[in-house]
């Protein structure tokens, strides 16, 4: 019997798995923990907020320590603006800087290393001009030809440090896997700086399926996943990796953020805040992203090109009573407000839109997956002109809404009418599998 089957079965007699060992396999396929951050639980933070500078992330933590984790090794770097040190410099920039690491190659991924580029697009392979050191593009690269560069820059350790924003189909977590997965073809370690979940630690929503995976869902994780980019290492490495790389990494670290809990929104933690990605400004968008993200695989603009991209949600048809439903429904920590946008990128680009901004008034409360599929629900309801974006580049699976959620599932139950309380309760029995089978690989107290 598998590992994550033998758990799944656990599971479902009621033990309690949480406070279980993992086994000797699953604990060398997690991979080592850089510091234990359960030990800050008893911290004098509380449960309810955290003081300035109590959080540290993997970088800091490992720049304090002299970068002892990667001395002596040749080391490649996959990261983007967001992996950054408290005073907002690079970790390339401050490696490179020290002398402490031979940082031997730089790996850009979705809008580039510096993030320059939009959305589905990269910044190509060139020489940066602040290290000189060379940055390949990673984004896209199947596991082969990440492996070709890994063994072109004679890699020896990779280290991967981005700031996620918790929904499966934002790609830096892809790139990730595909990255261990060609670690594992060349030999090389793999060292995970970790940065906190800034939608905390719930995981929400529909798990993907093989017919739908892509490059915004490459694996069985549920949408809103609530684990770090270190956790999800452990995961992938205990789940899928010997599947599908036909072995393990040589070694896997993750160096722990200290001082955070998972119930923690990220405005509480004190780090800054930079942009992951173009079309995600600040931590608010963050939180609704999981959700709003849907409205990608729908005809009303996503909000891409205004200063609220997936908080402002609408379309040139979409009126005043979308916004009156759905302020009606009272639903717990969010609020509604009618809005009328024009964007400048993406859809209906120069056009007067109408619709709603999503305004979350209590993180601890705010369901993004609810929220979203009340929004979908209800303009089905309200407007005939509501319809599925359509890409004609894949013929077989042309519906972009499904790779989104996993499945045709939603899209479905949607069209035919059905409630929101019909979709969120048809993901149910396969979230509280994943659940029970991440629970060996969190690394974080918390809800």
């Amino acid at each position: 019997m598998s590992e994550i089957n033998r758990r799944r079965l656990l599971g479902a007699a009621g033990l309690g798995l949480a406070a279980l060992p993992l086994s000797a396999a699953a604990a060398r396929a997690a991979g080592d923990t850089h510091g234990d951050p359960r030990s800050d639980e008893r911290g004098d933070h509380g449960r309810t907020g955290l003081g300035p500078g109590t959080v540290t992330t993997g970088a800091e933590r490992q720049a304090r320590d002299g970068w002892s984790e990667l001395r002596g090794q040749r080391v490649g770097i996959i990261t983007n603006p967001t992996g950054i040190l408290r005073d907002r410099r690079s970790i390339v920039d401050e490696m490179v800087g020290s002398g402490a690491v031979n940082v031997v190659a730089v790996f850009g991924p979705e809008h580039g290393f510096r993030g320059t580029a939009q959305a589905g697009s990269s910044e190509g392979t060139s020489t940066d001009p602040r290290t000189g050191v060379t940055v390949y593009d990673a984004y896209g690269a199947s596991a082969e030809k990440l492996a070709g560069m890994f063994r072109t820059a004679r890699v020896e350790t990779v280290v991967f440090d981005i700031q996620d924003v918790g929904a499966r189909f934002y790609t830096y977590i892809w790139t990730m896997y595909t990255a261990m997965r060609a670690a594992v073809a060349t030999g090389a370690r793999f060292v995970v700086l970790d940065r906190p979940n800034p939608v905390g630690g719930t995981a929400r929503g529909p798990m993907m399926t093989k017919p739908w995976e892509s490059g915004v869902g490459l694996k069985e994780i549920v949408q809103a996943h609530g684990m770090t980019v270190g956790e999800l290492a452990r995961f992938f490495g205990g789940e899928f990796l010997e599947a599908d790389a036909g072995g393990r990494l040589a070694e896997l670290t993750v160096v722990a953020v200290r001082g955070w809990r998972r119930d923690v929104p990220y405005a509480g933690t004190g780090l800054p805040w930079v942009m992951p990605s173009p079309n995600m400004p600040t931590p608010d968008t963050a939180l609704v992203y999981p959700g709003m993200g849907m409205f990608e695989g729908t005809l009303l603009s996503e909000g891409r090109g205004t200063t609220r991209p997936f908080e402002l949600i609408g379309a040139p048809w979409v009126d005043y009573r979308w916004a009156e439903r759905l302020s009606a429904m009272d639903l717990p920590g969010t609020a509604f407000r009618e809005a009328y946008f024009t964007p400048t990128f993406n859809k209906f680009v120069n056009t007067v839109c109408g619709g709603v901004q999503v305004e979350v008034t209590d993180p601890r409360r705010f369901d993004p997956l609810r929220v979203g599929v009340e929004m979908l629900v209800a303009a089905r309801a309200l407007y005939p002109q509501f319809g599925w974006r359509y890409d004609s580049y894949d013929p077989a699976r042309p519906y972009w809404i499904d790779k989104v959620t996993g499945s045709t599932r939603l899209r479905d139950m949607v069209s035919a009418g059905a409630t929101a309380d019909d979709v969120t309760g048809a993901w149910a029995q396969e979230l509280s599998a994943f659940e029970r089978a991440r629970r060996p690989y969190l690394l974080y107290p918390g809800a």
